[in-house]
């Protein structure tokens, strides 16, 4: 079996807590498939603890985002950690969120020793992760938080990025400085490419995809007349997968909600792995 095919069979999908996100997971998602939920700051954070727990009862593994500047305080984080470890969800996507803090926390790392101190035990706890740096933190600034948020953690999710060979060099280069965890890279799903170009500018990804928007030639490689096709992306990182010592260890899709395409996406290329 190649690296890639067990990628593919590994791979985690994330959605969004809008109305009728459950139902199409359970109709196009295996079981086998981890998910992770976002915290919607429109909603607020208990929609997406809502769908995990739904989901978790369903039979999904599944971990749900949590916001540190949607968090209002200790009573907030406790109450929201005791229905989540009730539910029997042992995992945890930790981030730091936009705008201002609601309350104590205001970055990830803080709500990650908040976590930590609480008394309740996560198996698998991720963090996120900028190969393209971000566009209101300094390069220095991420690194050391992403040196100390490892130490709390077990994975880092990579931001979207459209060149592979940025993400490799990223990876590299913090396991080298320290951060000592396996990288998940974030992919976009198979969605529509007006859709990933505008939900890619509103999330703060940086010079790829303003870069794709420019070059009509690589448009044409990444996007079909149907949406964006994930494969050249994720053939990009077949070295990196079959590197035993390399920190990329897997593929972490921002279906934007259409998991049926990326669903559908995914089992053609297992047919072809």
């Amino acid at each position: 079996m190649t690296a890639l095919r067990t990628a593919l069979e590994t791979i985690g999908y994330e959605v969004m807590p809008f109305r009728g996100t459950r139902e199409a997971v359970l109709e196009h998602v295996p079981r086998t498939i981890a998910l992770t939920v976002t915290a919607s700051p429109q909603k607020g954070i208990a929609a997406g603890v809502d769908l995990a727990i739904r989901l978790a009862a369903d039979g999904y593994t599944v971990a749900p985002h949590l916001s540190a500047k949607l968090i209002s305080g200790r009573a907030h984080l406790d109450e929201l950690l005791g229905r989540i470890s009730g539910a029997g969800i042992d995992r945890l996507f930790v981030i730091g969120g936009d705008g201002e803090p609601a309350g104590d926390y205001a970055d990830a790392l803080t709500l990650l020793h908040a976590i930590r101190d609480s008394g309740h035990t996560f198996t698998d706890v991720g963090v996120a992760g900028y190969p393209e740096g971000h566009t209101a933190i300094p390069d220095e600034s991420l690194l050391a938080a992403l040196k100390a948020k490892a130490a709390l953690a077990d994975h880092v999710t990579t931001q979207v990025c459209f060149d592979p060979a940025t993400v490799s060099e990223w990876s590299r280069s913090v396991a080298a400085q320290g951060v000592g965890i396996p990288v998940q890279v974030g992919v976009p799903g198979a969605v529509a490419r007006q859709k990933l170009l505008r939900i890619s500018a509103s999330i703060g990804v940086g010079d790829s995809a303003r870069f794709l928007r420019k070059q009509s030639a690589l448009l044409r490689r990444f996007f079909t007349p149907g949406g964006f096709d994930p494969t050249r992306l994720v053939r990009g990182f077949r070295a990196d997968l079959a590197e035993g010592v390399n920190p990329i260890a897997g593929f972490h899709v921002f279906t934007f909600n259409d998991v049926a395409g990326t669903e559908r996406w995914r089992r053609r290329m297992l047919e072809r792995s």
